[in-house]
């Protein structure tokens, strides 16, 4: 098959529409960085308009703002340099067949699968950029742009499990201005402590993707990663009690500024203790009450971590104290 038959006629792809779901895929950073590829193996040195082409795309720009965000903003050399390299050259075909598996994937369906895991009222609006890039990190962006480095190695059931957390992760973020109701009459200190909580979003992230609380979370990984996600879970308790400790210092202002997120992004990590905890807490309510009862969880931290509590009882696990409980409901004693 030749490598001009995998490229798009159009960079833009786009899914029907619901009330609740608008999701579009732009693809035209990767077909770019493809079709100077096909330019450099049929022996020919790239123009300047073609170089053009890629610099001033959708996908590039807005990884050149997320770059400029971040105090990372992108070297034009750097980028060339990429896309001229022979180990890029050579996996040419493979990101044409990955990209092709990203035009095929029904983001809707995927969609509808993270809202089903939302609270009522969620709404998710996204654009999904399949990226070719020198870092093999993926992301969300100013809260609509989710950014995938293509990886070949990853089969369509992996990049669709990531693609419901990502877009679990929008539709949540719609959900805010609950939370934000739920909170409004805390102290300062109190209301971020809570705000907190919601990292935990994380692990329903990961249960929305496995889309079932009896399914592993990671049943469409590779045998390593489900291996790391089960020594994480086995330090569960210990993990618990840590987050806790760090929910207290905040909510009773022992921890401050900078301190506070510096901390609290700590249990981020590969997948730390937002996402493992998260899932456990998730699952656990959602197997024993219901997903109604979870979802009216996920926007008040409080019934979240009590309602967790009240099952998780009559087992041997962590479990959060009754200080933690009063402090994030009421404030210091």
């Amino acid at each position: 098959m030749r490598l001009n038959s995998l490229l798009p006629v159009t960079a833009l792809a786009c899914t029907s529409l619901s009330a609740q779901i608008q999701v579009r895929l732009v693809t035209d950073q990767a077909d770019s960085v493809l079709a100077l590829l096909a330019i450099q193996a049929a022996g020919r040195v790239p123009q300047p308009a073609e170089w053009d082409r890629l610099f001033q795309c959708e996908g590039q720009r807005r990884l050149e703002a997320r770059g400029k965000a971040f105090k990372q903003p992108t070297d034009p050399t750097t980028l060339r340099a990429f896309v001229q390299s022979p180990e890029l050259q050579a996996k040419t075909a493979a990101l044409a067949q990955a990209l092709v598996r990203w035009k095929q994937a029904d983001l809707e369906a995927a969609a509808r699968k993270a809202l089903a895991y939302l609270p009522a009222g969620a709404r998710i609006e996204a654009r999904v950029y399949p990226v070719i890039k020198p870092r093999s990190n993926s992301f969300v962006f100013e809260g609509n742009a989710i950014f995938f480095y293509l990886d070949p190695e990853k089969s369509a059931e992996e990049c669709e499990n990531t693609l419901i957390h990502e877009l679990h992760h929008i539709g949540f973020s719609s959900c805010d201005r609950v939370l934000e109701a739920n909170l409004a009459k805390l102290p300062p200190p109190v209301r971020e402590a809570n705000e907190w909580v919601g990292a935990f979003g994380e692990g329903f992230a990961m249960l929305a993707a496995a889309g079932d609380p009896d399914r592993h979370p990671h049943a469409a990984s590779k045998a390593e990663t489900r291996a790391r996600w089960d020594r994480d879970m086995a330090r569960f308790d210990e993990d618990l009690k840590q987050v806790e400790a760090f929910l207290l210092d905040v909510a009773e202002g022992r921890l401050k500024g900078q301190a506070v997120a510096e901390r609290g992004m700590s249990f981020f990590g590969e997948q730390g203790a937002w996402y493992t905890v998260g899932w456990r807490m998730a699952s656990t309510i959602e197997r024993s009450l219901g997903r109604k009862v979870l979802l009216e969880c996920m926007v008040n931290p409080c019934r979240l971590l009590s309602t967790y509590n009240r099952i998780a009882a009559a087992g041997k696990g962590a479990t959060w104290s009754p200080h933690l409980l009063r402090a994030l409901a009421e404030g210091p004693s």
